[in-house]
């Protein structure tokens, strides 16, 4: 085979390096994720189930970690929605809009990837503790943010909240606003323009966006045990309880909750990977649509 058929071969096979180069990357990404991602998760799944079935269930059946189990599901069925309404308001105000302030705004989207979470968590002890600056005032009407559910719900959110925002925003960037403007042109109020035309090209980006923003919230530790205080029994979500147990040399309770954690991300990427394989799909139907017929998806 001549020189140019082997680099048109090549070509068409997406790469023009030759196949050890190619098979060298492949090994080399399979042993990082096998080392750092397969091994952990199997030692998490052979630890818990190091005394069998009956203590691997008899720990997720324990008081304690049935309330750090609710505790992490209602902290994030809070933070969850409350970070969709900012994502979206955020997103559409920097993306579609241009006003005084649009680049500190972005900023400030940007700032909890910035800032560790250990200290995103003292600044709600600063402000909502009993030295903080609310603290006095709250003590008086009797009001708990920190060491209580208010806290970890609002250290959750300030975590969180970049990740739909920052799914969204170079989505709408790349869309432009001229279906908006021909909406309105058309008639269109603002919210009927947001629903029937903003949301449905937004759709993919927001879910994935959601669902990065739930993993997040479920599996957060840093600013989580700043706010909460480690009460047993009131306080403690999952990644929290596992720090106690495994610090009371209770192995394998501790590692059947981390488990649950595992199970609970692993399906997290199960339903990432179904709605990107969905909107790849949708995408290929629209682009084999023939020209003359652009609205039949």
């Amino acid at each position: 085979m001549s020189a140019p058929s082997k680099v048109i071969r090549r070509a068409q096979a997406g790469t023009t390096e030759s196949a050890w180069v190619r098979w060298t990357l492949i090994g080399v990404a399979l042993a990082f994720m096998f080392l750092f991602l397969v091994l952990p998760l199997a030692a998490v799944a052979t630890e818990a189930l190091r005394k069998g079935l009956g203590a691997y269930l008899e720990a997720l059946k324990e008081p304690d970690a049935w309330s750090a189990i609710r505790l992490t599901l209602i902290t994030a069925a809070i933070a969850v929605p409350m970070n969709l309404v900012f994502g979206v308001a955020a997103a559409w105000a920097i993306a579609k809009f241009e006003f005084r302030g649009k680049a500190f705004l972005t900023t400030l989207v940007d700032l909890p990837f910035a800032v560790s979470p250990v200290v995103a968590g003292l600044i709600y002890v600063l402000v909502f503790g009993a030295q903080g600056w609310l603290g006095p005032w709250l003590a008086e009407h009797d009001i708990k943010i920190i060491f209580a559910v208010p806290g970890i719900v609002l250290a959750t959110v300030f975590v969180t909240f970049p990740f739909i925002a920052r799914e969204l925003v170079p989505l709408m960037q790349a869309q432009g606003t001229d279906e908006e403007q021909a909406a309105i042109v058309l008639g269109a109020t603002g919210w009927q323009t947001f629903w029937r035309v903003t949301l449905p090209n937004i759709k993919w980006g927001l879910l994935y966006g959601v669902i990065l923003c739930n993993a997040r919230a479920m599996g957060e530790f840093g600013a989580v045990s700043v706010v909460s205080g480690h009460i047993r029994g009131q306080t403690n979500t999952m990644p929290l309880h596992v720090e106690v147990l495994y610090n009371e040399y209770q192995s394998v309770a501790a590692f059947a909750v981390a488990s649950l954690l595992a199970i609970l991300a692993l399906v997290t990427l199960v339903i990432k990977s179904v709605i990107e394989w969905r909107h790849e799909r949708e995408m290929k139907a629209i682009a084999e649509l023939p020209p003359e017929r652009p609205t039949a998806a």
